[in-house]
């Protein structure tokens, strides 16, 4: 069945409320908004560093295009919206048929096969398994943060994948969890005991799914799941907050154990240098690679008994 197309012109402080209005009131199947200046003299960039929100809110003007099942929802829906009396300055551009094509393959050619080592692999649920691989984990795109596309992520799965003898049989913890990516990762190369944490209870439950789809065990929970000390601790975050969590994870690290952190922009290393430093039991955080401007940073707490 083909699908019908609205585009719409709104000024940035409409944006909001009608994209809210075509997917909560109006049946649209998705919403998307894009510069309306794109490719002019007009373009303006919204630049902001990773996590942290842009310096302006939106685009003076943006196009909102909305995808409909039928034609008929697609005029009711521009009807009701220009009719409205907050709508002034929204302008309907055009309404089209799109053609019909398999959305789904459309969206999946988007998501390959991620090689992390020649042999360590990260596979959509719909590709195959590259020969070469030997250790695979099944994946698919979803709510959590982690697919291995992200130099944060892929920078941690190369540690684990090639530091075998610190992850055998480690007793693991993955803080900030998001998909479970890196804890699965580190069952499938051989750690112990592996507890996944994450203050968002959808991505707890994503990588519930993601572990039973990858046949390994994991503890997943809220972050008071995490107990005891860890051989093993891996927390791909951001810096604000693994600056603020340093006493806490230093704490889970058992003495001569490996804290892993990643999220880390490549200039706010100093920073966590410091932060880490002055945490009890405090550790010496080390660049061990970079990647695109971030930064994986490691330590080995202390064995005081050594």
């Amino acid at each position: 069945m083909p699908l019908y197309e609205l585009t719409l012109r709104a000024p940035q402080a409409l944006v909001e409320a009608v994209s809210d209005a075509l997917s909560d009131e109006l049946e649209a199947l998705s919403v998307s908004v894009e510069d309306a200046d794109a490719d002019s003299d007009a373009e303006r960039a919204l630049f902001g560093e990773p996590g942290m929100p842009p310096p302006a809110p939106g685009w003076d003007r943006s196009t909102l295009r909305a995808l409909f099942d039928t034609e008929a929802q697609a005029e009711a829906a521009a009807t009701l919206l220009l009719a409205q009396d907050w709508t002034a300055g929204l302008h309907v551009q055009a309404m089209q048929v799109m053609p019909e094509q398999d959305w789904v393959r459309i969206t999946q050619s988007q998501f390959a096969p991620v090689q992390i080592t020649p042999d360590f692999w990260i596979v959509p649920s719909w590709h195959d398994v590259p020969p070469a691989a030997r250790h695979v984990i099944r994946l698919d795109p979803g709510l959590a943060f982690g697919t291995g596309t992200h130099p944060t992520t892929r920078m941690c799965l190369r540690w684990l994948a090639t530091h075998g003898s610190q992850v055998q049989g480690a007793r693991t913890l993955d803080y900030g969890c998001g998909s479970g990516i890196l804890a699965i990762a580190a069952r499938l190369l051989g750690a112990g005991d592996t507890d996944a944490v994450d203050i968002d209870p959808a991505a707890v439950q994503a990588s519930v799914g993601n572990a039973r789809d990858n046949s390994v065990t994991l503890t997943t929970g809220l972050p008071d799941a995490a107990h005891g000390i860890y051989r093993l601790v891996l927390a791909n975050i951001l810096a604000m907050p693994l600056k603020l969590l340093a006493p806490l994870l230093c704490g889970h690290v058992a003495p001569g154990g490996q804290l892993l952190l990643a999220g880390i922009l490549a200039r706010q290393a100093g920073e966590l240098q410091d932060a880490y430093a002055q945490a009890a039991p405090w550790v010496a955080l080390q660049v061990l690679d970079e990647e695109d401007g971030w930064v994986l940073m490691g330590a080995a707490r202390p064995d005081l008994a050594a």
